[in-house]
């Protein structure tokens, strides 16, 4: 068996929410250069555009989809539109998300419903309008991405971990529920990893960043914080055919942080 057929992901269409930078942006490049059409989905029109342009511009196939995945109307229109433009959706990335790095008591309830919105109602609506389309062509993968905080506690990000918690224990309903769809369901745990996401961390706590960055790898028995290339190698294998037997897990991709 060669690479591309133990990989089985040549010519699969990959939906990828927040694909316009950091861990989904690095995992749309992944599966392009992998063999697979990519649809990136981000509510940043400006950046999505020029990532699709410079991907395209690689001979690789990539179209961006604006959407707010907050929002049902959107998730189902752009779910239908990726099934219509490319034929079929393959693979459904949700990895979308957004912190705020607060306790409950320091909290808004804007900060709270906007976490738990982006984070865990996005990958409910996404799934929700992709389920059917993945079914009726013979079955799929989803990925969703957790968090190591949704394993575990964390300090001053209430929300954020009730979000991503939430997220893994969806992961495992859903794997349950379509499993005779053909649909494998499963979940990514990154740890602390250098994306715009985590550096915007550092500015809410008011820590300079590079520091922030170095304090976040001195307890992994790796001694070192994550790329996004790290995390997308682990969706490319949940979405692969390498791990056709695996559904309802949780893959933590953390350098040790959690042991």
């Amino acid at each position: 068996m060669n690479y591309e057929e133990l990989m089985g992901i040549n010519n699969k269409v990959v939906a990828i929410t927040g694909a316009a930078s950091g861990i989904g942006l690095v995992t749309a490049e992944l599966f392009a250069e992998a063999g697979a059409s990519v649809a990136l989905i981000d509510i940043n029109e400006a950046q999505g555009i020029k990532v699709a342009n410079e991907m395209n511009g690689k001979g690789w196939r990539a179209a961006f989809f604006k959407c707010d995945v907050t929002s049902s109307s959107e998730c189902e229109r752009v779910a239908h539109q990726i099934a219509t433009d490319f034929g079929k959706i393959d693979s459904l990335f949700n990895n979308a998300g957004v912190i705020r790095r607060k306790t409950v008591v320091d909290h808004t309830e804007e900060d709270w419903d906007l976490v738990l919105n982006v984070s865990l109602k996005g990958a409910f609506l996404l799934s929700k309008y992709v389920i059917p389309i993945m079914a009726r062509n013979g079955g799929g993968t989803i990925i969703n991405t957790g968090s190591g905080w949704g394993l575990k506690g964390g300090d001053a990000a209430a929300s954020y971990c009730a979000a991503k918690a939430g997220v893994v224990n969806l992961t495992k309903a859903m794997a349950i529920d379509h499993g005779k769809d053909n649909i494998r369901v499963n979940c990514i745990c990154p740890g602390d990893t250098d994306t715009p996401l985590l550096r915007d961390e550092a500015k809410q706590l008011q820590c300079e960043e590079e520091s922030f960055l170095a304090s976040s790898a001195v307890d992994r028995p790796l001694a070192r914080i994550g790329t996004p290339l790290d995390i997308a190698k682990g969706v490319l294998f949940l979405a692969s055919d390498m791990s056709s037997w695996v559904t309802g897990t949780v893959l933590t991709v953390d350098g040790g942080g959690l042991a």
